[in-house]
């Protein structure tokens, strides 16, 4: 059983997203510990890109901070060293297929393994694309998180179901990520039909941003994930956020089912 899937045991997850770099690589270091320590039960880190397509407004505005601090993937594996004995939860990494090859697939996952990643997400590369990459991780013990959304015929979802590892990301609507007012996607229905499937836990993400959310999707689902409220906390706050970032985190955690 892998890190991940072990965080799911007897448990639903409150997940918490950040970009690394935004508004300082250092803030970055400050606000895991903080998400941790407000009860996240997993955490993804965002690398920054210039093409981050499944990102809305909020998220851009992080992804464009954060390049204009410089950042570098090397910066971002020094800082997770130096944190990673304070790391209790596991981290994930959220980034895209670009990065990742101009780094070097080898490299990029090695460097994952001494700096305590669990798994990466690359919504640009289509499950059926996992190949190119899914035998490096397993090398070096890295889950790739796969992504369901409503649109995913009965077939793909069984195949992506039968072949998880760490936990379904489940899209909650179509569009790029950020808060949505409501939700009307059938999120129980599409969870019952992955559960036909795998054992694997299964979380909802994509617009969640407030408790009600979390209540309700988290009586289908073993996680919610946010990350658009997140980063915006950490825009309207900058280097003082951690506060109000353990208070929305504290809020958000209650209310799982």
């Amino acid at each position: 059983m892998s890190k991940i899937t072990e965080a799911f045991k007897n448990k639903k997850l409150f997940i918490a997203y950040l970009m690394a770099g935004d508004p300082a690589l250092e803030k970055t270091a400050e606000y895991i510990l903080t998400l941790q320590n407000a009860g996240a039960g997993l955490i993804e880190i965002g690398i920054p890109f210039s093409d981050p397509i499944a990102e809305g407004e909020v998220i851009q505005g992080a992804n464009i901070r954060a390049l204009s601090n410089s950042i570098k993937l090397n910066d971002i594996f020094d800082m997770l060293v130096q944190i990673k004995d304070k790391i209790t939860v596991p981290l994930v990494f959220m980034t895209y297929i670009n990065p990742l090859f101009v780094y070097g697939y080898d490299k990029f996952f090695a460097m994952c393994e001494i700096c305590g990643i669990s798994g990466v997400i690359v919504p640009d590369l289509p499950f059926e694309e996992q190949d190119e990459i899914k035998s490096i991780m397993k090398k070096y013990g890295i889950d790739i998180i796969t992504l369901v959304s409503p649109t995913s015929s009965k077939e793909r979802t069984k195949n992506i179901a039968e072949n998880a590892q760490g936990f379904i990301y489940l899209v909650s609507s179509m569009g790029v990520t950020g808060v949505r007012s409501n939700i009307t996607t059938n999120i129980k229905s599409i969870v019952a039909e992955i559960k036909k499937n795998t054992d694997i836990p299964v979380a909802v993400g994509f617009g969640v941003s407030k408790p009600a959310q979390v209540a309700e999707f988290s009586k289908y689902a073993d996680g919610v994930i946010v990350g658009s409220a997140i980063v915006r906390i950490i825009e309207e706050f900058g280097e003082n956020a951690a506060k109000p970032l353990s208070e929305y985190v504290k809020n958000m955690v209650k209310a799982l089912s």
